[in-house]
């Protein structure tokens, strides 16, 4: 699976996208912390952060006997990434039409300006 389809996938939960909203808003958490804003128990909370985890959403590191959680930006550079080429394609095209709008434009302003007399 490409890396933003597991970030799509990911997020497609709604705790998790609160999950990622409240250690971007609060910076680094651990699950006890995470879990006592969310109405999931502390097992859920570690299983969604699993998910986001191996999705690159988030990353932790070991604080005695705790792991504590910060956003990960890689998941969501994946993420922009496609997106950017998938806008990038729309854009594209909708850039060839206006070229060809812009040409059959001047050429209809060509013809009419043959059709009329000097001045």
């Amino acid at each position: 699976m490409e890396t933003y389809e597991a970030v799509l996938e990911a997020l497609g939960d709604s705790t998790r996208r609160r999950i990622v909203d409240m250690l971007r808003r609060s910076g680094p958490s651990s699950v006890a912390e995470l879990a006592a804003r969310l109405p999931v128990s502390r097992p859920a909370v570690s299983q969604h952060l699993t998910v986001l985890r191996r999705s690159r959403l988030v990353t932790y590191e070991e604080s005695g006997t705790r792991n504590v959680y910060r956003v990960d930006p890689t998941g969501m550079r994946d993420l922009r990434a496609w997106m950017d080429g998938f806008w990038q394609e729309a854009l594209d095209t909708y850039a060839e039409a206006a070229r060809k709008d812009a040409a059959q434009a001047d050429q209809s302003s060509m013809a009419m300006r043959k059709g009329l007399p000097d001045e």
